[in-house]
């Protein structure tokens, strides 16, 4: 069951001008990390994380705020399972699903975030939440989760802001624009739009370009894949072995 939480209240906005988030506003929010490599996801079952990046990582880190301190609330959990949705990457799909080694033990600072009942509309405000820089073209180590506010701009907008090398898709969408928060600088960073999850960063635009909007992929088209992929994938738990029992 989960615990009654609401993820916008006073205080889960960002802090000051740089961007951190309150602490452990995020619940949902995973550090991934192995390989040399890090990045982030979304929690949205106790078993399974949703991520935009091939996953080659071994360590899923939750209910992190500083990921450079301990501070009690982190469960690592070794990663059993990654699969990708195939074709993957662009101009086709991004998107990788994540099952952990045991599951998630659910509290203040661990809660899934639910999967989108319907997709976001230009010019909804969302949120987007990440580890790393919030300025662009500037490097930030990763160290406390930054949260920017964005709004979701049309595809005809979007399509016209990408370079050459990156086709458009039904799978994607873009949100933050010039003169707004557009920049998060960490692969996957989680973009949250009325309390769902409705992306996961696919292409990093605005860091690059902030007159560029930022490419998420377009979850609430992939419901359907991931409640089959965590149907078909689902951990096989140990039975109980009945007692033996006598008779005289």
């Amino acid at each position: 069951m989960l615990l009654s939480f609401s993820p916008f209240v006073s205080g889960a906005s960002p802090l000051n001008d740089n961007k951190v988030c309150q602490p452990h506003s995020r619940p949902w929010q995973v550090s991934l990390r192995g390989g040399g490599k890090s990045c982030s996801g979304a929690l949205i079952d106790k078993w399974w994380l949703v991520t935009s990046y091939e996953s080659y990582t071994t360590i899923a880190s939750l209910g992190e705020h500083d990921v450079t301190a301990t501070e009690g609330t982190e469960q690592h959990i070794q990663v059993a399972d990654v699969i990708r949705h195939s074709p993957y990457r662009s101009p086709l799909h991004s998107l990788t699903m994540v099952r952990l080694a045991r599951p998630a033990q659910l509290n203040k600072y661990v809660q899934p975030i639910p999967l989108p009942s319907r997709c976001p509309q230009p010019g909804e405000l969302c949120h987007v939440s990440g580890w790393g820089s919030t300025i662009p073209n500037q490097y930030e180590p990763a160290q406390s989760l930054k949260c920017i506010n964005v709004a979701v701009v049309n595809d005809g907008t979007c399509m016209d802001s990408l370079p050459d090398y990156v086709y458009w898709s039904t799978g994607m969408i873009c949100a933050g624009q010039q003169n707004t928060d557009n920049c998060m600088d960490n692969a996957g960073s989680v973009m949250v739009c009325d309390g769902q999850l409705q992306g996961v960063q696919w292409f990093n635009s605005g860091c690059r370009n902030p007159a560029d909007p930022t490419v998420y992929t377009k979850l609430c088209n992939y419901s359907d894949w991931i409640k089959n992929v965590m149907d078909r994938f689902a951990p096989v738990l140990p039975t109980e072995t009945p007692p033996v029992r006598t008779t005289k």
